[in-house]
């Protein structure tokens, strides 16, 4: 397997039924199986909480305080630099990412030691997981999803093509505005330009510097509160110098006393040890306060320019600034110096000026609309790779007469386009449809296929984007809903092929598909009167067998069922 981040392991304790289970998970197929109502959801329940999904107090188990769910990610290194920014710590390659959620409602949750909001942990974990239930089933009928998807699967052409297109739309856009701006505010130039030019002339005078106001304000208290400082100093050295009762002359004494008995008990040196360290400790502030002392002195000259500094800051800043902190408003003002010298050139020009600028933004607009035909070119041709791919992993899904198609709506390239025929992702409208007989109509999807089939072509698609745009984790919940017999072996074996190509977790209640696990998980329940428990184990090859026959036939001893079980484990060679 190429590098990739993956799940190495989530912990559950009070959540729903659950009172405490972990899965360690390994890097393929990783199923989890059990009886209905043994809890299975609830671990995509944990799961999909340290992916930063909505809290409800409703998930705590019945009379506890709280409950705790912590997955362990192995990342890498592109994924540790954008842990960087938020200061999470990354041991090795391993991330801790924990959510806990309190009986009253409130929630937590921290990302490598650090605190950080729900949402975080969505940015964070979105190039990691992937998740596909029957909300995922949802999502793919919007046409943004579908761009998406076909973007993922374009890869590096239609990623460059898009950047390309992006930068000229944000030119096209800025340049837009500012012609825009510079026709609003014809009327008022003449107000405006004496407003800068004053502005700019003060700017020039003041002089100021970054951080200045806290400089002088530090420098101002220092210097109208030297005799209190010079009080305080003296007081202090007085308290550890004094040769009578000083605090350094009394531990010079103690130091004595402990000397004396040195080398007659290893606890007594130790103490001895503590008090050395604080004479040391001592006499180095008794020097740092001498020293601090004697540089104490008036300056009443300094003193009456810093306040007068003071308030030119503090008039300039009200005339010109707001209402944040001074610093703040004085690397503001600098901005707008920096940017009044185009703005006066700009007010000044005219009309002249916003007639060069028009013309600039022909060619801009030019340039804008090459860059979005190159950019459908790359999602045209990548559409045809796309419905070839999907089309024949959905007919080995026992669909055999269905195909996959991907059309690219765009704007008439040969007509003038509006400017609302651009947006930022380009002038593009993916549809995905199939159809289901060769001489059948196309179909939108969400609207021809049922709940199962629609499970089966997300499948496809994932199988065929993984090759070329993988995510590190993908988990498929009900995937295999509405499948059965053949098309069930086919969901397991191209669950098995996505898993030679990135980590992949399945909740399953077909034996078909469980077959084909690496990994796999019996999620049970035990129950004791009025509570449920619920735990998760891994099962070992014998076990495999159990468990699958008892997902064949119902029953716990059941021979051809157990038969039966070891043929489909024998599948996978």
């Amino acid at each position: 397997m190429s590098e990739r981040s993956y799940l190495e392991e989530i912990s559950i304790r009070n959540l729903g039924i659950i009172e405490q289970s972990e899965l360690e998970l390994g890097r393929g197929l990783n199923v989890l199986t059990g009886e209905t109502g043994a809890g299975k959801t609830m671990i995509l329940t944990a799961l999909s909480l340290v992916l930063g999904g909505k809290s409800d107090s409703s998930l705590v188990r019945h009379g506890c305080d709280r409950l705790v769910a912590t997955a362990q990610f192995s990342v890498t290194s592109d994924s540790s630099e954008k842990l960087e920014e938020i200061g999470a710590e990354v041991e090795g390659s391993s991330l801790i990412v924990t959510r806990t959620v309190n009986s009253d409602g409130k929630s937590k949750a921290s990302c490598g030691g650090v605190t950080v909001p729900a949402g975080t942990l969505s940015e964070v974990t979105e190039s990691l997981i992937e998740i596909h239930g029957q909300s995922a089933n949802s999502q793919i009928v919007k046409a943004a999803r579908q761009r998406e998807l076909l973007d993922r699967f374009g890869g590096s052409s239609i990623s460059s093509a898009l950047d390309s297109y992006q930068v000229n739309y944000s030119a096209f856009l800025e340049l837009r505005d500012r012609i825009k701006s510079m026709k609003t505010s014809a009327n008022k130039r003449d107000g405006e330009i004496a407003e800068l030019e004053e502005f700019l002339t003060a700017w020039s005078a003041l002089k100021a510097v970054r951080n200045e106001p806290s400089t002088v304000e530090d420098e101002i208290k220092r210097l109208s509160s030297v005799e209190d400082l010079r009080i305080a100093s003296s007081g202090a050295i007085a308290a550890l110098d004094s040769e009578d009762s000083g605090a350094l002359t009394l531990l010079h004494a103690a130091r004595r006393f402990l000397d004396s008995a040195k080398g007659k008990d290893s606890k007594l040196e130790e103490i001895a040890e503590r008090v050395a360290e604080s004479l040391f400790i001592l006499d180095d502030a008794s020097s740092d306060l001498a020293s601090y002392a004697s540089g104490l002195e008036a300056d009443p000259a300094r003193l009456d320019f810093l306040q007068n500094r003071k308030s030119e800051l503090n008039l300039f800043i009200k005339r010109w600034g707001g209402a944040n902190s001074p610093d703040d408003e004085l690397v503001a003002l600098a901005a707008k110096a920096k940017s009044s010298k185009e703005s006066i050139a700009d007010l000044k020009g005219g009309d002249e000026r916003i007639a060069e600028l028009e013309k600039e933004l022909v060619a801009i607009k030019k340039s804008l609309l090459n860059s979005a035909q190159q950019l459908t070119e790359a999602r045209i041709k990548a559409a045809s790779e796309l419905e070839t791919s999907v089309t024949s992993e959905i007919q080995s899904l026992a669909m055999p007469h269905t195909r996959f198609f991907v059309d690219v709506n765009t704007a008439d390239y040969s007509a003038s386009l509006k400017e609302s025929d651009f947006t930022n992702l380009g002038c593009d409208e993916i549809v995905m449809m199939i159809q289901g007989q060769s001489d059948g109509p196309k179909i939108a999807l969400g609207k021809g296929a049922s709940g199962g089939e629609m499970s089966r072509i997300m499948l496809g698609l994932e199988v065929v984007i993984a090759k070329s745009h993988p995510v590190g984790t993908y988990i498929f919940d009900e995937v295999d809903a509405g499948v059965g017999g053949k098309a069930a072996i086919e969901v397991g074996k191209r669950l098995h092929a996505l898993a030679q190509s990135a980590q992949v977790i399945v909740v399953t209640h077909l034996p078909q598909v469980a077959a084909w696990a690496d990994t796999h998980f019996v999620v049970r329940k035990s129950s004791d009167g009025s509570v449920v428990q619920s735990g998760v184990s891994k099962l070992k090859d014998a076990e495999r067998v159990e468990e699958i026959a008892r997902m064949l036939a119902g029953l716990e001893e059941s021979t051809s069922a157990r038969e039966h079980a070891a043929e489909l484990l024998a599948m996978r060679g």
